[in-house]
C-alpha cells in the first residue's frame, strides 16, 4: 500500500475511534452500540499497518483482490449492525408492551378508586341532605 494511502487510512481509523469515544463520553451513543464501531476501527487500523496480513488472508480465502475481502468485511459489519439493532428493537417492543399493560392496569385501578370515591361522597351528601 502506498505511504499516502496508508497515512490517510490510519487517520480515518483514528478519527472514527475518537469520534465514537467522544459520542460515548457525551452520552450521545450508548456503550453497547460503540463496541462494534470501536472494534471495526481497531481492526481496520491493524489491517492498514499489517497490510501483508490482509494479503495473506486474501490468498487463504482465495479471493482475487484485497478489496474484495474488505467489501465482504463491510457486508459482515452491516449484517452485525442489523442484528444488533434487531435485538434492541425486540427488547424495546417488549418494554412498550409491558408498559402499555401496566398503564392499562393502573388506569383501571384509578377509575375504580374514582368510582368508589364518588359512591362514598354520594352517600355522604345523601346522608347530610336527610
Amino acid at each position: 500500500m502506498p505511504f499516502r494511502q496508508q497515512v490517510f487510512a490510519l487517520l480515518i481509523c483514528v478519527v472514527v475511534f475518537l469520534v465514537i469515544i467522544d459520542l460515548v463520553r457525551r452520552r450521545k451513543l450508548h456503550e453497547e452500540f460503540s463496541v462494534l464501531w470501536l472494534t471495526t476501527s481497531i481492526v481496520m487500523f491493524v489491517l492498514v499497518l499489517k497490510y501483508d496480513w490482509l494479503l495473506a488472508f486474501t490468498l487463504w480465502v482465495g479471493a482475487g483482490f484485497p478489496t474484495s475481502i474488505l467489501f465482504i468485511g463491510a457486508l459482515v459489519f452491516l449484517a452485525l449492525v442489523a442484528v444488533q439493532f434487531s435485538i434492541k428493537i425486540s427488547q424495546l417492543a417488549d418494554q412498550v408492551k409491558n408498559l402499555s399493560q401496566d398503564n392499562a392496569l393502573l388506569r383501571f385501578q384509578v377509575e375504580t378508586l374514582a368510582q368508589q370515591g364518588k359512591g362514598i361522597s354520594g352517600q355522604v351528601e345523601h346522608e347530610e341532605g336527610n
